[in-house]
């Protein structure tokens, strides 16, 4: 797939916020991929670790005509490891959320692999409906899957920040998915830093009303200000201009395909299923 093929507008915006008095969090936007990393571990740290997130990306993925499973692969192992050096150097540790797309080439058309590890989300918006594309790895999302909590009481359980999957820690395993570009969709790519101060549907309405990526950008920034800027917030807002399918209905079937698994699957057969999602 020629890098020419598809087009994109894309722009990313962050803040340190109205509290906190390091921004942790990291951002990439530069072809063919769109991330962000919410880092951990306090002062000169947690803004080390995100930043070692988004250097091995650049060193593995930016500057191809299209990046490739293995190269996210590649990316997310590096990323583990220069986390790694910067905890050793600290008292406290270090760790980094990530959440991200990258355009790959999937049998001769586009499609964006999104993968996350931790709380940081990637949505898409197409028309006016906004879909969560990523799922939290957090405390609270495990206690709404196994159905001692109910979704709509997570914007208020007290835990809700706390993480269960982390570039850096224990278990950092990438969950990931491959869905097809469309004209006309806009992705988001953000910290928990805006989802925990602007609601879904705040979201929505922000993105449906606003202009170019840049616009759209600083609006999600100021209304998590607004609404109180408890922590970092950054976003990544990507528009697909030209060159993807026009809906999704020109896809095909959606049963879910064998596709090298970036976060690095049992060597046995170096793959694993990744849903492929559709709009109905």
């Amino acid at each position: 797939m020629p890098e020419h093929r598809v087009k994109l507008a894309a722009a990313a915006a962050s803040d340190v916020g109205l509290v906190r008095r390091t921004n942790e969090d990291s951002a990439l936007a530069e072809w063919p991929v769109y991330l962000v990393a919410d880092g951990m571990g306090g002062y000169e740290a947690g803004d080390r670790a995100s930043a070692a997130v988004v250097d091995a990306f650049r060193e593995h993925v930016v500057g191809r005509p299209v990046a490739t499973v293995v190269g996210v692969r590649e990316s997310l192992a590096g990323a583990s490891a220069r986390v790694a050096a910067v905890a050793a150097e600290t008292d406290r540790g270090a760790g980094s959320t990530v959440a991200g797309v990258a355009l790959v080439d999937d049998e001769g058309e586009p499609a964006w692999l999104v993968f996350n590890v931790g709380d940081s989300r990637v949505y898409r918006h197409h028309g006016t409906e906004l879909e969560q594309l990523t799922v939290d790895h957090s405390l609270g999302q495990e206690l709404v899957d196994g159905g001692a909590m109910r979704a709509e009481d997570l914007a208020t359980f007290e835990r809700r920040n706390v993480i269960t999957r982390a570039i850096g820690a224990p278990d950092s395993t990438a969950d990931s998915w491959l869905l097809p570009v469309v004209n006309g969709e806009r992705l988001l790519i953000c910290s928990d830093g805006l989802t925990s101060e602007v609601s879904d549907e705040g979201i929505r309405a922000t993105l449906t009303m606003s202009g170019r990526p840049e616009s759209a950008a600083a609006a999600l920034v100021q209304r998590a200000r607004q609404a109180g800027g408890r922590d970092n917030i950054t976003v990544v807002v990507v528009d697909v201009l030209s060159g993807g399918l026009d809906e999704y209905a020109d896809a095909t079937t959606g049963v879910p395909r064998r596709t090298p698994d970036p976060a690095g699957a049992p060597e046995v057969d170096d793959e694993t299923t990744i849903p492929v999602r559709r709009r109905s």
